[in-house]
């Protein structure tokens, strides 16, 4: 077991949202993701499913409990120095690549670096297009969104998950749009970046909420939810993956 802190780690999370009637999102959860992991987190629809990913990644607080991540304590962090962390630690994707429609590919990919204010305006387009080109889509970066399929749109999204290269990529339905021909291609390039590491060494996690048990069943850990609690966490062999 490596002595490196776990890329993420839950501790007694509860999520209620107050109202006449609180209502109780995730309910008492541990969870703990290391590097080299390919995670999905299934669930009936309202199961918790998405709210324990937002918990993850940073884009909600507990009410209760803590999220660590790379050892950190998010609740002992300012609200800026929890944004840098996030931008620099965590990519997300989501099922509605949320691309910005005026905005190029490369330029889309461009967003996360720019906020992080670590590159020249030539290494951010360098950096962009190397990665657009690294998931065939180096032809298409000065295209709209508009004009790309949507497999090309989510492909985009994961190059823009990327920019800031993250130990950790949280995916919300990342094939709940798609055909199974740009699933499977999105699947397949989410399980590549299980096996590469980050430019500091550390190794990367993905994780991916998803009710498509097909889907699950190629990932190498299955976390189950079921009314905000955690009601399986099996590792197992995956099954194919179809590129």
């Amino acid at each position: 077991m490596s002595d490196e802190p776990p890329l993420l780690e839950v501790r007694n999370v509860t999520r209620i949202i107050d109202g006449e009637v609180p209502t109780t999102l995730v309910a008492d959860v541990n969870l703990t993701v290391r590097s080299g992991e390919f995670v999905a987190i299934t669930g009936p629809s309202g199961s918790g499913k998405s709210s324990l990913l937002y918990l993850l990644g940073l884009l909600d607080v507990p009410t209760s409990g803590e999220v660590l991540i790379l050892g950190r304590a998010a609740s002992k962090l300012s609200e800026d120095t929890r944004a840098d962390l996030r931008l620099a630690t965590l990519g997300f994707v989501f099922q509605f690549h949320f691309l910005l429609p005026e905005f190029s590919a490369l330029e889309n990919v461009m967003l996360p670096m720019r906020a992080a204010h670590r590159l020249s305006e030539a290494d951010m387009k360098t950096r962009a297009l190397d990665l657009l080109t690294s998931l065939g889509l180096g032809d298409h970066a000065r295209k709209r969104p508009d004009q790309l399929s949507g497999g090309q749109r989510q492909r985009v999204a994961i190059a823009r998950a990327l920019a800031n290269d993250p130990s950790v990529i949280l995916a919300d339905e990342p094939t709940g749009n798609l055909d199974t021909a740009s699933s499977d291609q999105v699947l397949g390039i989410l399980r590549s970046l299980v096996a590469t590491k980050a430019a500091d060494g550390r190794g990367r996690a993905v994780v991916i909420v998803t009710h498509d048990l097909d889907l699950a069943a190629r990932t190498d850990r299955r976390i189950h939810v079921v009314d905000g609690r955690i009601a399986s966490d099996e590792r197992v062999e995956p099954g194919p993956t179809r590129i």
